[in-house]
């Protein structure tokens, strides 16, 4: 076995360890224990039961000895582990690694991707993300809402890193609780989506190793995606605006993600948006 596949088959037994601690026996039709538990959640046996499989076996998954995980097994450690679509998604990548070691293709914006988001720029903020959570490219109102990506090295134009390790992150996002345990779900999925790839694992070790916030999050083994959604920014320049964000997977290259920030039609954070992208007469008509 590799180091990387290795690391990918203990990634999967801490994973299963966290899910397991927290469910109740009693809830999921197991008999009652009567005698104490040195840990909370279901034993490793009770998983296997649940699971249909021998105890030896899950115990080599969660000590990363298990080389192959067939797909029955992982279905049905979803089901006896109660794991949301997210987390099972999660599972089944960690579990069937699709990236390799070395040099990654490169990742290209197409010309019509860089049009779009131009054409979007006067109105929607726009961004490209790749793997590990970089930006790729963005539009005028894209670099002016919140971080300004284009004064940024391009090493740290990267959502994660920004969020932990910008000065500014925490004035930026007034809910920046809610906004850093997001990050850190997205990226934990993005890791078992692209386990070997350079970029992803030098985000994440960065952040590991820097950042204490960060690693206290990441070990709480939460794994979420969303792909719309809303949030609040405080932008320095015009105060506090409430936007919506979808995100769109390409069907060219999937390791590329559009997200678009939209705003309510005549509300004051559209009317900031305006000015931000330094059209004054047309806000002027809105607030009239």
């Amino acid at each position: 076995m590799t180091v990387t596949e290795n690391k990918e088959t203990l990634e999967i037994g801490a994973f299963l360890k966290s899910r397991r601690a927290g469910l109740a026996p009693e809830e999921l039709g197991l008999p009652p224990v009567h005698n104490r538990r040195r840990v909370p959640g279901l034993r490793r046996e009770e998983v296997a039961q649940l699971a249909g499989i021998s105890v030896d076996y899950y115990i080599r998954i969660e000590q990363g000895r298990a080389r192959s995980i067939s797909a029955p097994v992982l279905e049905a450690l979803a089901r006896a582990l109660r794991l949301t679509d997210d987390e099972h998604t999660y599972l089944r990548n960690l579990a069937d690694p699709r990236f390799a070691d070395g040099p990654q293709p490169a990742l290209v914006v197409s010309p019509e991707i860089r049009r779009l988001l131009d054409a979007m720029g006067p109105f929607v903020p726009g961004f490209v993300y790749g793997p590990g959570l970089d930006y790729l490219a963005w539009n005028t109102l894209g670099a002016r809402i919140a971080f300004d990506l284009d004064a940024l090295p391009p090493q740290q134009r990267n959502a994660p890193l920004l969020v932990f390790g910008h000065p500014e992150s925490r004035d930026l996002h007034p809910d920046w609780d809610a906004v850093a345990a997001e990050t850190v779900a997205a990226l934990r999925a993005d890791c078992a989506r692209y386990p070997c790839h350079p970029r992803v694992k030098a985000v994440l070790t960065e952040l590991l190793t820097g950042s204490p916030a960060f690693r206290a999050l990441w070990e709480d083994q939460q794994v979420r995606e969303k792909f719309a959604g809303s949030k609040r920014i405080r932008n320095p320049r015009e105060g506090e605006l409430e936007v919506a964000y979808e995100t769109f997977q390409s069907t060219v290259d999937p390791r590329q993600t559009l997200c678009t920030y939209t705003v309510e039609p005549g509300s004051p954070s559209e009317a900031a948006l305006r000015r931000l992208a330094g059209r004054p007469e047309e806000t002027a008509a809105l607030v009239r």
